[in-house]
This record gives structure tokens, sequence and C-alpha cells, in this order.
């Protein structure tokens, strides 16, 4: 029996502050709803973001008191919506930020929190560096979020290009990957659509990628496309260029049909890494 499951992704632009990120987040999270989303999901540092140089610099908060996320939760408490916040900034002990999602059920209590483990550190040429260690406090958890609509797997942005994270999720039981994301514009023409498919065909799961469109306030560009990836590899729904609700009614049911066809992740077998020159020949 198919388990259909109406899902958004909302296509924000990046904003410099809490409350015109929630000024965009919202009007877009509403029509999501009135359409009949069940379950939203937003791109990386949903709750703003910015640039100082090469830094990556979004507006932060305690974990406590943080105007975004409180707002979110209002929102989906008023109106029976699970929301997916792909990440936002917080606050951490060391003095850096933590780039955490966090999972919010549908009567506004956090359900569930990832904070993203492998960080964004490297040189695209001589002019374009990327150091995110250097301002946000890694992780070091995976994580699923248990839900009455799904078990969701969470992963943030860069986490994209480290397919063991996603092929443990999914052989632990995750039903759909999720990978927000605010991807360079050069970095996801080159890689965003054929890394996402390939972590789908991979697990055999669903992957929800929402991510960031445009312009940066401080420098960069966000390349938009957020995904909906069915688990043969399908691209059920692509955000393009430009802000707005990426939306699509899935059947979790496929992702058992899938690994069915292609059972990759129950055929794991042993093996010992050699060269040439340890390897003994018969």
């Amino acid at each position: 029996m198919p388990r259909p499951l109406n899902i958004a992704c909302l296509q924000t632009r990046p904003m410099p502050d809490m409350v015109s990120a929630l000024e965009e987040a919202l009007p877009l999270a509403r029509q999501a709803v009135e359409a009949g989303a069940e379950m939203l999901f937003l791109p990386e540092y949903c709750g703003g973001l910015h640039t100082d140089g090469p830094a990556v610099a979004p507006p932060s908060a305690p974990a406590g008191a943080h105007i975004f996320l409180d707002q979110m939760r209002l929102f989906a408490r008023r109106h029976g919506v699970w929301i997916n916040l792909g990440s936002i900034a917080v606050d951490g002990p060391d003095g850096r930020i933590i780039n955490r999602g966090y999972m919010i059920d549908d009567q506004g209590n956090i359900a569930g929190q990832y904070d993203k483990i492998h960080m964004f550190d490297i040189q695209l040429s001589e002019t374009e560096v990327f150091r995110e260690s250097a301002h946000v406090s890694p992780g070091d958890c995976a994580v699923i979020h248990d839900t009455p609509k799904a078990r969701i797997g969470h992963t943030i942005c860069y986490d994209l290009r480290f397919p063991e994270l996603f092929r443990d999720l999914a052989q632990a039981g995750a039903d759909i990957l999720i990978c927000p994301a605010a991807f360079t514009r050069k970095t996801g023409e080159a890689h965003w659509h054929v890394l996402t498919r390939a972590r789908a065909i991979e697990c055999t799961r669903f992957v929800v990628s929402a991510c960031a469109v445009g312009p940066v306030p401080g420098g960069g560009e966000t390349f938009g496309h957020s995904l909906i990836v069915s688990p043969w590899g399908e691209v059920v729904a692509d955000g393009g260029t430009e802000p707005g609700v990426v939306q699509a009614t899935i059947d979790l049911d496929d992702v058992a049909t899938a690994a069915d066809r292609i059972p990759s992740l129950t055929a794991d077998r042993p093996f010992t890494l050699v060269t040439d020159r340890e390897r003994t020949v018969a």
C-alpha cells in the first residue's frame, strides 16, 4: 500500500539578519502549507547568512534565545506541520558558532538536532578560499530524526561529499536523507546535481536537499536548485534559480522497491586493502 508524504523545500535567499530571514521564509512556509505540505525543509543557514571576506559570518544566538528558531517553532505549532530547519548559527562554547540543524514537530517542540560534521575548508582558486573550521565548531554525531511520517537522516552541505555518512544513515534505517545547503554557485554548477543523485542511487533512499539561492550579503552567491530525488536517482523536483517553494508528494514505499531491485546496502563484504608490493602473488 502506498505511503504518500507531501513535502516542500523552501528555497530562500541568504539574508543578513534573523528578522529579514523570517520575512523571507514565513510567506513561503504559509504557501507550502496551504498547498498541502506535511513537512517543510529549509536550507543551511536559513536563519541568516553573510560573509566577512572569506569567512562565513551568519548571525547567531544562544540556542535558548534564537529568534528564528522560536518563530519557526511557533509556526509549526499554529499550522500543525513538521519543519526541518536545515541549519542555523548557534553560539558555541569556544567562541565559534555551531552549524546546527533542527527538527521541529507539529506541536512546535524540538524533536531533534544535528551539528554539521564536515567543515568546508577548501581553496577553489587563489582568491576563493574558505575556512569554515576557523569560525565553526564541528559536530561528531550522525543523527536520524524519528518522526511519525518517516525516519530522516540529517546531513548539511559539505557532508554531501562524504558518501559513507549517507550510507551509514541509510543502513541505520533512514527513509529520507536530507542535505540542506548553501552551495556556492561555482561548486553547485559543477557538482550539485550529480552528487545529490549519486547519494540517492548509492543508498536507495530519497534525498531532499533544500539549497539557498542568490547573492550572499558581503560577497559570494548560492546555487539554488533545491532537489527532491527518488531512491532510483530520478529528479522529482528542481527549484531552479529563483526563491520559492519546491513541492512534491513522494511515496515512501519506493524505498523498499528500489532496495529490492539493487540491494547494495545489504551486500557489503569485508576486504583488505593492499598494494602490489605487499601482495603475495600465487
